[in-house]
């Protein structure tokens, strides 16, 4: 199938799915880490496991921000979130998250890698604090690196599940059909500056289904799953800074946040979804199909190997 109808075809005609929120087993318990998790998607994943019971971590950039938004989800939930302090896009603040993060918990059951950043023209002159394209580095390389420096404990919070797994979930977008990877584009030069920002963009999203397939197979003896997730098209903050026409188009054809969140909830919480570890999770709740080269092992070992490289000197430091 041609990838541009593949993409549309995820978007204008999704699953049906008997799950909602409301299905979620009770959390008590479980620990959970939401990045983005203040805003959007990302707060539409935190509410019902909060309503659930989890001890959950927003994992944001913002302090502000995520204050306002535990302080509103306290007004809905009577349970708050746990501000933790990350910027994806400065491998020391990811270091510093996490080493946070295993200073006061031992155990992860479900790291939900959601934080996103939308395209925009402006990024093409923008880099990360480590000198990456910022949809990369936020995408890709940051949650990298974030989910293998948590590694300790979600190998812990795998034995006291009731599956005895614990989950890694990774949104990513119907835009992984678009575009594969271009592996002279992680930092500035001709070749990065020889791809769109939308096709930064949607190799960043397809990266992000290569390494959950990967993670798949690489964490299996932790006991670790891993997913990617397209969420759909949905309504979120990440259009804050779109024209007014734009914002009337997604508020007309586009789902809430809590739609959005069904899938990656579905995958990060409920029991049926073991049996599809690896997996490319599609609107609503299903397990579907991207384009191939998702699934191709020999890029998923060289792109593995690559992130691997690029956060070998902060991992040195973190051990």
């Amino acid at each position: 199938m041609n990838h541009a109808i593949a993409a549309s075809k995820q978007q204008l005609l999704p699953h049906k799915t008997g799950f909602t929120a409301e299905n979620i087993p009770d959390l008590t318990g479980r620990v959970v880490i939401v990045t983005g998790g203040s805003t959007g998607i990302g707060k539409a994943t935190v509410e019902p496991l909060l309503r659930r019971n989890a001890k959950v971590y927003m994992a944001t950039r913002t302090k502000s921000r995520a204050e306002e938004a535990i302080r509103e989800l306290r007004e809905r939930t009577g349970k708050d979130a746990i501000f933790l302090e990350l910027d994806l896009s400065s491998l020391e603040s990811v270091q510093k998250a996490a080493h946070t993060f295993l200073s006061q918990e031992t155990e992860l059951h479900i790291l939900f890698n959601n934080a996103g950043i939308m395209p925009d023209a402006s990024m093409i002159d923008q880099l990360t604090a480590d000198g990456y394209d910022l949809q990369y580095g936020t995408h890709v390389l940051g949650h990298f690196f974030f989910q293998e420096l948590l590694l300790p404990a979600l190998t812990t919070g795998a034995l006291s599940s009731p599956d005895k797994h614990s989950r890694i979930v990774t949104t990513s977008s119907s835009l992984a059909h678009m575009f594969t990877v271009r592996f002279d584009s992680f930092k500035d030069g001709p070749g990065r500056r020889k791809l769109s920002i939308t096709e930064l963009y949607a190799q960043s999203k397809f990266l992000n289904g290569v390494i959950a397939h990967e993670a798949s197979f690489r964490y299996a003896e932790k006991g670790i799953l891993s997913f990617s997730v397209d969420p759909g098209a949905v309504r979120t903050d990440i259009f804050r800074d779109k024209s007014s026409i734009f914002k009337s188009m997604t508020n007309l054809f586009f789902v809430s946040p809590s739609q959005g969140a069904l899938s990656q909830l579905w995958s990060g919480t409920m029991p049926e979804a073991v049996e599809h570890n690896g997996q490319y999770i599609v609107p609503w709740a299903h397990a579907g199909k991207c384009r191939d080269e998702m699934y191709d092992r020999g890029v998923g070992e060289q792109v593995w190997n690559i992130l691997s490289e690029q956060v070998k000197d902060f991992q040195t430091r973190s051990t």
